[in-house]
């Protein structure tokens, strides 16, 4: 069941991949199905060796409903999220660098770039430190979400989501690119605000980019 999911779910995780969000067979990606299951990309395996059968799916407890491999150690947390924010409809979370970075030396990662603000929405807030398959990185993620598409988990990574699963990639590639030149122009001077109107009209406009139907 569900084919045409999984393999989006699998080329998603191979994209972050491509985008250096991940190394080895770090990270996950999950996609909510209409029924309210979830599918989720499998345990410590390295993204290249995945077929879409690979893909596990799971219920709201986490119960295995398809699948024989065991699924992402975060999967508690991914639940918590699908279950506490009814309009995510995919989450990725990765460990890439340059956001991680910033993590490290800010609480708030200010809505500084068209494509962050596009893609993120709004200021990226940081989380307190989890270690991994705990259920309170979900916890976190919602609590410091705010109106933000992506929350930086400190000394960890990044949980980058959105209604569709494109959303979600498209939250944690741009958000990398953002952290890259924050970091870079925070390294020599002060980082000018945008007033909060200005980054509204920038969210604004992407509902309105791309081809529409």
């Amino acid at each position: 069941m569900f084919e045409n999911e999984k393999k989006s779910v699998l080329d998603a995780a191979l994209e972050i991949k491509r985008n250096h969000l991940v190394a080895l067979c770090g990270g996950n990606v999950s996609l909510r199905l209409p029924d309210g299951s979830v599918l989720v990309t499998p345990s410590g395996m390295m993204y290249e060796e995945m077929v879409p059968d690979d893909i596990v799916r799971v219920g709201p407890g986490g119960e295995i409903l398809e699948g024989t491999r065991r699924p992402s150690s975060d999967t508690p947390a991914l639940l918590y999220i699908f279950k506490n924010m009814p309009w995510v409809g995919a989450v990725i979370h990765t460990h890439q660098p340059w956001a991680t970075a910033a993590g490290l030396v800010t609480d708030v990662l200010p809505a500084c770039l068209v494509t962050q603000i596009d893609a993120n929405r709004d200021d990226v807030h940081v989380a307190p430190f989890t270690p991994s398959g705990e259920r309170q990185m979900g916890v976190l993620t919602v609590e410091y979400a705010f109106n933000a598409w992506a929350v930086i988990l400190r000394h960890h990574g990044v949980m980058a989501y959105g209604p569709t699963l494109k959303d979600a990639l498209f939250s944690a590639v741009y958000l990398e690119e953002a952290a890259q030149t924050y970091m870079i122009a925070r390294a020599v001077g002060e980082i000018p605000a945008l007033d909060p109107a200005l980054v509204r009209a920038e969210a604004d406009s992407w509902n309105h980019y791309g081809q529409q139907k």
